[in-house]
């Protein structure tokens, strides 16, 4: 939604008015009474950063404006920066959402302060196209088949590296992770805590992590896709264990058969697609690509949508495919309607000339046997590897990952066991490169640790946030209850997957569910 905070307040229906502007001891920002999250307050400012953080003179006049947003604790002391991932996932629009139950989680020790890069009202904001309308006409680009839409994913992605370029100008140079770091670290000092660079850094948590050693320094990222297909199979697995709680258990005996069986139906319609025609306005067609990139490859990341998922799947058996057809057959599964993650993807790596060969089929050859081979649902990601070769805008960082970087205070990393597009193997990549940190798994599925609810990584996190509590060695925890659950009858009351003595705990729980539950996050994180 490319509109300002102000109308997001309205449109989530907040209530308070303007009071006037506030200021606090310590900080040299001021903040505006902006709206309330379930009864509690919340404020928002603006602060605007060099365009170049590492060079005045590649600056001038230029800057970023970054919004900012915050839920202050009832006995806070300090300030917890959120960064909502993506690259390009809105932390005001996240905090509107889902506040309430992060501050449940966490404690009221913290203000939760949020931020928003490159999206929304941030501004300028990364984009390759001037309106929504020339998005639209101009984006539809055929990339799922590897090898036989390659020429036109070719073709498009060369006059689009020229768009991005072109729209946002000398802003797009500094697009990049690192100016991230050092605008994160900005805000940290306006609000009086300087612990973003490694030197200063304390209490710092990653969830859900890429490999930066590849992200920096290779092509493409293979570890990307390592354990996808485990969560596929995971969702068979689970399914079976839930029985009737899972429709499509009663096509067949094993994990194995059921996901064949699938896999067959998704691959009969690859060269035919299905036909769907509900009324006069709404008709079109199911395929493969929308069943398995729009339909379950998002889902893989969230576990809470697997009951819904199964559920559309068992009727596509039956040969009913209108509910799929309404649930994946329009629309982007993954609601990114800016571009930043491209320029940070691209920005940051090896991208543009120097590093790809110039023609199609040289670059089709350096992608296709380690990155989409291998992998049932790294096709996907296949349009962006043509940007990659063709982007034109020049590097501005220096940016080198190293090995045992050591920080003010032990960082805290935490994965699922099973992470659809980033793996466990990439968590331990940075267990190796920040000294002492210590990783904290989830036995589980799905993108992030807050995809599934489990008391024990709460637990964590809080000691963590409060005491500096870093694990002693490598910790596993386990997720609290079934994967597959009939939905209850009012959508707005959730069932307690566990029972807790202490309603601490339990109120904990609920929040976990709610956040697992969230239909919009965390898709966008790290896609």
């Amino acid at each position: 939604m490319n509109i300002p905070w102000r109308n997001l307040i309205r449109e989530h229906g907040c209530s308070h008015h303007k009071t006037g502007l506030q200021t606090y001891v310590g900080e040299k920002i001021t903040w505006e009474a902006c709206g309330d999250v379930k009864g509690r307050p919340v404020e928002c400012s603006n602060m605007t950063v060099p365009m170049d953080q590492f060079n005045a003179t590649n600056s001038g006049d230029k800057v970023f404006t970054i919004p900012l947003i915050r839920m202050r604790g009832k006995s806070a002391t300090q300030n917890l920066l959120l960064n909502p991932g993506g690259p390009g996932g809105s932390g005001i629009e996240f905090l509107f959402r889902r506040g309430e139950q992060l501050s449940t989680i966490v404690g009221e020790g913290f203000h939760l302060l949020s931020l928003t890069l490159g999206v929304n009202n941030s501004t300028p904001s990364a984009t390759c196209y001037p309106d929504k309308d020339t998005r639209r006409s101009l984006s539809q680009v055929r990339y799922q088949r590897v090898i036989e839409d390659s020429p036109e994913a070719y073709a498009f992605a060369k006059n689009f590296v020229q768009a991005c370029a072109y729209t946002m100008g000398e802003h797009g140079l500094y697009i990049n992770t690192p100016q991230t770091a050092a605008d994160m670290n900005s805000i940290l000092d306006a609000v009086d805590l300087r612990w973003s660079f490694p030197e200063r850094s304390r209490r710092v948590i990653i969830d859900g992590v890429v490999n930066q050693f590849d992200w920096y320094n290779e092509l493409a990222n293979e570890e990307d896709f390592s354990d996808t297909v485990h969560v596929f199979e995971g969702l068979f697995d689970q399914c079976l264990k839930a029985g009737e709680n899972c429709t499509l258990s009663t096509f067949a005996k094993s994990k194995d058969e059921l996901m064949n069986k699938v896999l067959e139906f998704a691959n009969s319609i690859y060269d035919e697609p299905l036909s769907v025609y509900v009324n006069n306005t709404v008709w079109g067609t199911l395929d493969y690509f929308k069943i398995m990139y729009s339909a379950v490859f998002p889902a893989l990341y969230k576990p809470a949508n697997w009951y819904d998922l199964a559920d559309r799947l068992a009727k596509l058996l039956e040969g009913n495919a209108t509910e799929g057809f309404l649930a994946y057959g329009k629309g982007d599964p993954w609601g990114m309607y800016f571009d930043a993650n491209y320029f940070v993807t691209m920005n940051d790596g090896k991208s543009g000339p120097k590093f790809w060969p110039l023609d199609r089929v040289t670059a089709l050859k350096e992608i296709i046997e380690p990155v989409l081979n291998p992998s049932l649902f790294a096709p996907s990601s296949n349009g962006g590897f043509y940007v990659k070769q063709h982007w034109t805008v020049p590097k501005t960082h220096n940016y080198v990952p190293k090995l045992g970087v050591k920080t003010a205070h032990p960082l805290l990393i935490l994965s699922t066991t099973y992470d659809p597009i980033c793996p466990l193997v990439s968590a331990r990549s940075a267990n190796k490169a920040f000294a002492d940190s210590q990783i904290v798994e989830v036995k589980g599925y799905g993108h992030c640790s807050m995809a599934v609810a489990s008391a024990c990584i709460a637990k964590h996190v809080r000691g963590f946030l409060y005491n500096g509590t870093v694990p002693k060695s490598y910790t596993q925890c386990e997720v609290d209850g079934p994967y597959f659950i009939k939905p209850e009858q009012d959508e707005k009351t959730l069932t307690a997957l566990r029972e807790f003595d202490d309603p601490k705990d339990m109120k904990i729980h609920m929040a976990q569910l709610e956040l697992a539950r969230d239909p919009d996050w965390p898709l966008w994180s790290r896609w």
